[in-house]
């Protein structure tokens, strides 16, 4: 795990508090773009030194995500990013498809022509990602896919709601970095804008029921069965 830029490497004289936010958020935002795996391995010693901060001030972070469910610890294993079960799968899911049409209906009582257009420049940035290859272009685009509706939640003006957001987001990279299927962007570009244009005319009903379409869309590409697990000889034998 490296930092995205150098800023991400903390100043020791920086505030505990400060400190911990920082380390939280960078790794937050890997999980989202998909640098950091299902199951990777998060040692207090490994963060520590790669923030530049204390064991004690990486804990509390890695503790801090753990609240999130982006994070478990393990007693006498340490942390470790999330795996999350089929069935966590599907309820993050049913609380998207419970929560988005909520704030979609907010942030459209609240939307200014400035923001309209933001939401377009991104849609336009999300577009151009899509035609470009390589590792770089394609966390660029699953953080562009994400960065569409936790602005929709930050138009909102509600900050518990948007900070839920900001936790559902990450948890649904990492159950499609485990189960997607498909080689495409998770989040589909031109419901993004079908979404934004019912916005625009003021049909809420219609935005909020192809924000529903638009989440179920994502959770159908995903495979979700059980899969029978086996013992070392079983396994080996097949």
């Amino acid at each position: 795990m490296k930092p995205t830029s150098s800023d991400a490497v903390l100043p020791a004289d920086d505030s505990a508090e400060t400190s911990t936010q920082q380390i939280r958020d960078a790794i937050r935002d890997a999980i989202i773009e998909r640098r950091l795996s299902p199951g990777t391995k998060l040692s207090e010693g490994d963060v520590g030194n790669l923030f530049n901060v204390s064991r004690t001030l990486a804990r509390a972070a890695l503790q801090a995500l753990s609240y999130e469910g982006l994070v478990s610890v393990e007693k006498n294993r340490g942390a470790f990013v999330a795996y999350p079960s089929p069935e966590e799968a599907r309820q993050i899911f049913a609380a998207r498809r419970l929560v988005e049409p909520g704030i979609l209906r907010e942030a459209a009582a609240r939307i200014t022509p400035a923001q309209i257009q933001h939401l377009k420049q991104l849609l336009l940035e999300e577009g151009r990602l899509m035609g470009e290859r390589g590792q770089t272009a394609r966390r660029a685009e699953i953080k562009a896919s994400g960065d569409f509706h936790l602005m929709l939640a930050s138009v909102s003006c509600n900050a518990i709601m948007q900070r839920f957001m900001e936790e559902l987001i990450a948890r649904s990279s990492l159950v499609i970095a485990l189960y997607g299927q498909s080689t495409v962007s998770s989040c589909g570009h031109t419901e993004h804008g079908d979404i934004v244009t019912a916005i625009e005319r003021k049909d809420l009903d219609t935005a909020c029921r192809l924000m529903v379409h638009h989440i179920s869309h994502i959770e159908a590409d995903l495979d979700l069965r059980e899969r029978k697990s086996f013992g070392l000889k079983e396994a080996f034998a097949m």
